[in-house]
């Protein structure tokens, strides 16, 4: 029988061009505010899973430097990449081995370097994971590129203006202003927006998230520790996982994305939530916005909306604290930062901290339902990842 799992401890580094610190010094931000929150020793840590993409950053082996510099050299560990959902997987990984009984006390750090790499090496290589030899190779499709695909098509079938695009731009930006941890900490307007020059069109550089450093780190628990540590853990009520094609062109929808679509049907499945009112069940999500189409997509993948009608929820400001389901408080990917393996872990800092009322004026969700929900996409939804998070301990 598995054991339940919860969240008893959350760090976040900030997030931007952190030039001030190496790979380790920046993991070790989130992992001492982890350890310190949890009021855990380092001794109390059977498994250490770190997320790390890497390649633009010096490190070949991060988890065995990062554990070293952490004191945590003798750890069980071991690194986790799953593209943009890399800090799910690693989430997932640590659960099923505390659920397993592998381990009791898990630490998760999902941590990048991206900017020791110059802007065109890491534009090059988040375009190879792609599909390296038919959409890179052959057609120079970088990221920008494949979003902006999503969203002509997008355009196109349901009537989508770029202004559109742009609010929610304009919505995140706003919560990230009230985010010290975010990458960009200021507002912007519609107007801004558009003015901004083109990456790929329709997608303007406020439409795209940022490229981020920063880490952010849990530490998961297995109920009997858990309830020790902790009177309100945030448990792990429910993961669902799925993949798609590596070619785009081999998809049959291109207004929304299979794997999220399957990922978010599992989870509801596994919480017993019903699909078709998930809004009621939830006070606030973390949604994948690596470009503005992708939130608004998100809406729809996750039953927030009928297809077609998530922009909706935007221009009605339903996605707001006070609409229907408020989405993305932190800032998101696009202002808060998307470190890429940091940022599934930074979700769940972020759904533990709004559960917890520890959020800053502004940007704290009600909290009546005492759930959140998270959405991590990996590449250009390669992989998904929906994890649910409660107050309440799961039935069964």
């Amino acid at each position: 029988m598995r054991r339940k799992v919860a969240i008893v401890g959350t760090g976040h580094s900030i997030y931007g061009v952190r030039n001030d610190v190496n790979l380790p010094e920046l993991a070790y931000e989130s992992i001492k505010e982890a350890v310190d929150e949890a009021k855990i020793g380092l001794d109390d840590i059977d498994l250490v899973v770190v997320g790390n993409v890497g390649g633009w950053s010096s490190e070949y082996l991060p988890a065995i430097v990062i554990n070293e510099y952490a004191d945590l050299a003798g750890k069980s560990t071991f690194r986790i990449e799953a593209a943009c959902a890399t800090g799910s997987a690693a989430i997932k990984t640590a659960v099923d081995a505390i659920a397993s009984g592998e381990a009791d006390i898990a630490l998760v750090v999902g941590v990048e370097k991206m900017n020791e790499s110059l802007t065109p090496v890491v534009v090059e290589f988040i375009g190879r994971s792609g599909n390296y030899f038919w959409e890179f190779q052959n057609f120079g499709l970088t990221f920008p590129g494949y979003y902006a695909l999503y969203a002509t098509y997008y355009m196109f079938n349901y009537g989508v203006k770029e202004e559109d695009l742009c609010l929610i731009a304009v919505k995140n930006h706003h919560y990230a202003s009230m985010n010290p941890k975010a990458h960009f900490q200021r507002k912007i307007t519609v107007d801004e927006c558009m003015k901004s020059r083109y990456i790929a069109w329709p997608l303007k550089l406020y439409d795209s998230c940022p490229i981020s450093d920063g880490s952010a780190s849990i530490i998961l628990a297995s109920e009997e520790i858990a309830t020790k540590i902790t009177d309100t853990p945030i448990w792990i009520e429910a993961i669902g996982s799925a993949s798609d094609t590596s070619n785009i062109t081999r998809r049959k929808d291109f207004t929304g994305l299979y794997a999220a679509r399957k990922a978010a049907s599992e989870a509801y499945k596994k919480a017993r939530l019903d699909p078709g009112e998930i809004t009621r069940h939830l006070d606030l999500a973390e949604v994948h916005d690596c470009f503005t189409i992708a939130e608004i997509m998100a809406y729809e993948d996750l039953g927030f909306a009928k297809r077609g009608e998530g922009v909706k929820l935007i221009r009605e400001g339903q996605t707001y604290i006070g609409g229907l389901i408020p989405v993305n408080l932190s800032g998101g990917l696009k202002a808060k930062g998307h470190p890429i393996a940091a940022t599934g872990v930074g979700m769940a800092v972020e759904i533990a901290r709004q559960l917890w009322n520890k959020i800053e004026r502004g940007r704290q969700a009600p909290i009546k339902n005492g759930r959140g929900l998270a959405h991590n996409v990996g590449g250009t939804g390669h992989y998904a990842y929906v994890t649910i998070y409660s107050l309440t301990k799961p039935r069964g």
